[in-house]
């Protein structure tokens, strides 16, 4: 199965956050609705729907502020918890560890925690300051090796896939 941007996105935000002091599950979060959040920018935030307040309840109370909203150094998402763990939500919908372990450790298969190594080494090279900025992360971590990862990430996974002669 190819690894596509997406899939290097969640990873390197995913090690991002970890790195930066988030828990493993709620890092694993952060990933996923950091890759949800710029696919949907990409795609001009189309299907991406936003949560809606029932109507009565908006009448009772026409201004409602929340808190909850997150910041990983200077990127905003929203937050929420699930089972005691801190996540991410977009749309109302929470990313959760096992969103992630679904959606994005599922397509590594065996080849994940190789992949994961990977995206730490590649996340721990930079400055705190770099991880703790949304646009040198994106533009001097992500942006330059996305396509070189998602390449030797898909080639990663064919080898771990392959029948062996054995079996």
């Amino acid at each position: 199965m190819a690894i596509g941007r997406f899939q290097v996105m969640a990873m390197l935000q995913a090690a991002r956050a970890y790195r930066l002091g988030l828990p493993l599950e709620s890092s694993l979060s952060w990933g996923l609705n950091r890759a949800i959040f710029y696919a949907a920018a990409k795609r001009g935030f189309r299907r991406l729907k936003m949560p809606r307040r029932p109507r009565g309840e908006a009448l009772a109370k026409p201004l409602l502020e929340e808190r909850a909203v997150f910041y990983l150094g200077d990127e905003m998402a929203y937050k929420t918890e699930v089972d005691g763990v801190l996540c991410f939500t977009i749309g109302g919908k929470p990313q959760t560890a096992e969103d992630f372990r679904r959606e994005i450790v599922r397509r590594f298969g065996d080849a994940f925690d190789e992949a994961w190594r990977e995206a730490l080494e590649i996340v721990g090279e930079y400055d705190r300051e770099t991880l703790l900025s949304q646009r040198r992360f994106y533009e001097e971590v992500y942006k330059p090796r996305r396509d070189l990862l998602a390449e030797r990430w898909t080639k990663l996974v064919r080898e771990r896939r392959r029948p062996t002669a054995s079996s």
